[in-house]
């Protein structure tokens, strides 16, 4: 592995878990470019709790800010506007590069998440649910992304175990599910390094 987008389904799919679960596989650096939500917490910081690495494995956020809503709005709030042009993808190696929510969430008034992808154009790998719903979630940006001719490494279903759901979204998605992550009631460390070991993801 060399350096991999991170994209999810929705908001709340796992994306920072997963992140998390891959920067400490692979030994590698984090960098998420667009941060929201900052005056709660920064996903850094989580994915630097949870794989005890050192700062230098934590690059800076390329645009930063304070309230935990989408992109376009957060800089609207804060008198700022994201341009994609800005964000660089960093040389360090191997990286994990995380996005704001999914494929389709504004960052101004003319570009998506998808269009920084493109900008950045890295491989992707999409975090879905495994429950309800995500068959059509999950095919619907895998559509999206090669319509970008984006290069769709897989998707990692985070939840309950459903081998129909895998079936499913490998079959109409044209795509490789490269890991089920049970779900888990608590998320620590400890937990986190049993996965690492248990988890047999080839990127």
């Amino acid at each position: 592995m060399h350096k991999v987008f991170i994209t999810g389904t929705d908001t709340g799919v796992g994306k920072t878990f997963i992140s998390s679960l891959l920067v400490k596989k692979f030994n590698a650096y984090y960098f998420k470019p667009i941060q929201t939500g900052s005056r709660e917490e920064l996903d850094s910081k989580t994915v630097q709790y949870l794989t005890g690495l050192e700062d230098k494995y934590f690059l800076s956020a390329t645009y930063l800010f304070k309230e935990p809503v989408s992109p376009h709005l957060a800089a609207k709030i804060e008198n700022r506007e994201i341009d994609i042009k800005d964000i660089y993808c960093p040389n360090e190696t191997p990286l994990i590069v995380e996005g704001a929510g999914g494929v389709f969430v504004p960052l101004n008034k003319k570009f998506f998440m998808l269009d920084l992808m493109k900008h950045l154009d890295l491989p992707i790998l999409v975090v879905a649910r495994s429950t309800l719903g995500t068959i059509n979630h999950t095919l619907l940006t895998i559509k999206a992304l090669k319509r970008k001719n984006l290069d769709v490494l897989g998707v990692i279903l985070n939840g309950p175990l459903n081998q129909e759901n895998k079936i499913a979204i490998e079959y109409y998605g044209k795509v490789k599910v490269l890991a089920e992550i049970p779900w888990l009631e608590v998320i620590t460390p400890s937990v986190l390094d049993s996965l690492v070991n248990e988890i047999d993801i080839d990127l």
